[in-house]
């Protein structure tokens, strides 16, 4: 049996005047028709033929409407053998539909040329797209399409001020905009058509420009680029949120676990690097892909609940630390990492308003981890809280056997050690938040005795 076939052509970029005449023949030749829209001014030369405005209609995705309308041309072409798709513009210029067509072995593609929109674009610019290195893009997928990009950036399918003001929203979303505010793009609508429209548009106000299905939009260059790789890892998280039967049932209480086991997997990777096993790294890096999928994923469901997104985590972690390496960003001076440590706790306390320099201590750290964060707060306010003896010089080892032997003992006298040591490290706390509201203000004082530092990057 034959392999059906569909024809794709295109229907060019603006009036029946600038369809080809191989599509015109294909028209005349082939009897089952199909239109991806009728919403195009050449649609006139195919008045009988079937659209797919439909499923724009009753179909929440883009994505999807592209996989169902391969469905019924396969469906067509098995049916009569031989259809003609056509699509605005060419047919391999920012057509998704097409592309998924001529991925499926299910019917044979037969693809004719056609005139682009970014054909009229260039003539209109008076730009040379090779010697320009123009990126063409896709507005309705513009912030991972141009992730990564510098411009020159034609940007197609801006067929609403939705669109435009998306494009707007993903390059003034980075910690820099990636176009000034006097930036100057052009705005090209209905090209080859009478009522075109080639228009400059200040940057500061794209967001109020009219937009249709004709339009699109020129960007000279950007003066920074957005991150691609990280733009694709959210979609792809999204998309499994909307497709993944287990992604849409997850919520941040039911993805804890996962988030703890992942944390410890990140830490069974560092300690191999430490002890210089082979594929170390590469251990890591999968490792910690794992624990930004958590990071992305609660961010999503954030996003979802219309409560912050990715960008607002990666600004505002930006701006705290910024805030919190004045000696780095301003004009603080510091004597050595102890010094940096009191002044991330002084300016934290400031920032949260927190009348204690414990307030935000996780509670569900393990014990040991929890008692270590009591210290070093203790020590980063300096100040020792209660009486403890000073010991002498260890290495790690004697500390692990003297930890393991009290466990041992604890174990032989019915004494749960975890919950012994928490009891312990939370009258240390108590003690020292006592001398603390009672004495000099946060980092006056300095740490007695040699004390280990921690900035305190892991808590808020």
């Amino acid at each position: 049996m034959a392999v059906p076939r569909v024809v794709v052509a295109g229907l060019g970029p603006a009036g029946a005047d600038l369809v080809t005449s191989e599509t015109l023949a294909a028209i005349e030749r082939i009897e089952r028709r199909f239109v991806r829209t009728r919403r195009h001014p050449a649609v006139t030369v195919v008045p009988d033929a079937r659209s797919f405005d439909h499923l724009y209609d009753s179909l929440d995705t883009l994505d999807a409407v592209y996989r169902g309308i391969v469905e019924k041309l396969v469906a067509a072409a098995n049916e009569a053998g031989e259809v003609l798709y056509l699509v605005p513009g060419s047919p391999v210029v920012a057509e998704r539909s097409v592309e998924l067509l001529g991925s499926d072995d299910r019917v044979e593609v037969e693809v004719l040329a056609a005139l682009s929109f970014a054909d009229l674009a260039w003539a209109r610019l008076g730009i040379d797209p090779v010697a320009a290195g123009v990126r063409l893009v896709d507005g309705q997928r513009f912030a991972v399409d141009a992730a990564g990009e510098r411009g020159p950036l034609l940007v197609a399918q801006c067929d609403s001020p939705d669109v435009l003001s998306e494009v707007k929203l993903t390059l003034d979303a980075g910690t820099e905009p990636c176009l000034p505010p006097d930036a100057t793009v052009t705005v090209l609508r209905r090209l080859g058509l009478p009522d075109e429209v080639v228009e400059p548009v200040r940057w500061v106000e794209l967001d109020r420009v009219e937009a249709d299905h004709l339009t699109s939009l020129w960007i000279p260059a950007l003066a920074a680029p957005v991150a691609r790789e990280v733009a694709r890892f959210a979609e792809l998280v999204a998309v499994l949120r909307r497709e993944c039967p287990w992604d849409r049932e997850q919520t941040h209480e039911s993805l804890t676990r996962h988030l703890v086991e992942e944390t410890y997997e990140v830490l069974d990777a560092i300690d191999a690097v430490a002890e210089d096993r082979p594929g170390a790294y590469e251990l890591l890096e999968e490792e910690l892909g794992d624990l930004l999928l958590q990071v992305v994923f609660h961010t999503t469901l954030a996003e979802e609940a219309g409560q912050f997104t990715l960008a607002d985590v990666a600004n505002g972690i930006h701006d705290k630390l910024r805030a919190r390496h004045p000696h780095v960003f301003g004009d603080v001076e510091v004597a050595g990492p102890e010094d940096v440590a009191r002044n991330w706790e002084r300016i934290k306390q400031a920032e949260k308003g927190r009348e204690s320099i414990f307030e935000g201590i996780p509670t569900h750290l393990p014990a040991l981890l929890y008692a270590l964060k009591v210290q070093k707060k203790a020590a980063a306010l300096g100040e020792r809280g209660v009486a403890l003896p000073e010991p002498p010089t260890l290495a790690s080892t004697d500390v692990g056997e003297r930890l393991f032997a009290l466990v041992d003992e604890a174990r032989r006298h019915g004494i749960d050690p975890d919950a012994a040591l928490r009891a312990a490290a939370n009258r240390y706390r108590r003690a020292v938040e006592e001398r603390e509201a009672a004495g000099p203000p946060l980092g006056s004082v300095r740490p007695a005795g040699r004390q280990g530092v921690d900035p305190g990057y892991p808590t808020s």
